[in-house]
């Protein structure tokens, strides 16, 4: 009984590998350059990408269950079908599909609508499903490390609402502990969804108010200007992409990401242990300065 982890050397999915290795799971890995993978011994890399048909087949061959997760790209609707349809025609039944929090409201944000597009296609298709829904990554902060770190200003216009950021390291676990589940269970189990979020709700102000405090020193929040944000990722990403960030911190700013009623409670008993909280992160980027 195999596991395939796609987006296996990324952010999310590096934890993921790792946690599964950590319990003896049978692993397999779909990656672009098996000689910059650097996974666990162990793990069987199959070179590929979720656009290749052919490597896809590859990797799919005699997997028992499927960890899908890709990237925030321009044709990620069609990386996923393409990956759910060459599932099913190998026989596979269990997925585990890492999609994000409110996608089913964030509704004119495109990489929200494209994932919650792929979580009805799971359904629609008829596979034995855990939909895993994070909140906003804690590391994505390590992007702004340098302006909070250089500038005293922590940049990122997430509002007054509240998100409940969540750290990879936990999104790995979890996802780690449902693949198992579900390629341990005797038989089918129901679709479910998780949202994964963290433990405290955060703001603009209150973001820049721990570092204020990791750093000894005034950190001052850079406001909800998300026409300048998008403007700034302009520097660093394709225009199609810096806006599709705009939309998304306009719902920031509008609703926010916050969980829903026993959320917290679900996860700490996944985990069996407290989350991981952007307090943690911040006294790491502090220590490693």
């Amino acid at each position: 009984m195999t596991i395939l982890v796609t987006g296996a050397t990324g952010a999310v999915g590096r934890h993921v590998v790792a946690q599964l290795a950590r319990r003896g799971a049978d692993v397999r890995a779909l990656v672009r350059d098996p000689g910059r993978a650097d996974l666990p011994a162990g793990i069987a890399v199959v070179q590929g990408d979720l656009l290749d048909v052919d490597a896809l087949r590859r990797a799919l061959s005699g997997v028992s269950t499927l960890f899908l997760l890709n990237a925030v790209v321009a044709d990620e609707f069609t990386q996923a079908l393409i990956a759910l349809n060459l599932a099913r025609e190998a026989g596979v039944a269990r997925v585990v599909y890492l999609s994000v929090i409110h996608s089913d409201r964030y509704v004119n944000v495109p990489h929200f609508a494209g994932k919650f597009g792929v979580e009805r296609m799971i359904e629609r298709m008829g596979f034995n499903a855990t939909i895993l829904r994070p909140a906003y990554f804690i590391g994505n902060d390590v992007t702004v490390r340098d302006v909070v770190l250089g500038h005293g200003v922590y940049p990122m216009p997430i509002g007054s609402k509240g998100l409940a950021m969540i750290d990879v390291r936990d999104v790995g676990e979890v996802a780690a502990l449902e693949l198992i589940r579900r390629e341990h269970a005797p038989g089918p189990l129901p679709l479910d969804r998780i949202n994964l979020v963290g433990p405290d709700p955060l703001t603009g102000e209150g973001v820049a108010a721990i570092w204020s405090e990791i750093l000894g020193r005034p950190i001052a929040y850079g406001g909800d200007d998300t026409v300048a944000f998008e403007r700034s990722l302009r520097t660093v990403m394709p225009g199609w992409l810096a806006f599709d960030m705009r939309l998304m911190a306009e719902r920031f700013l509008a609703e926010g990401m916050l969980p829903e009623a026993g959320d917290l409670a679900r996860l700490t008993g996944l985990l069996g242990r407290p989350l991981h909280t952007y307090r943690d992160f911040a006294a790491g980027i502090a220590a490693a300065a």
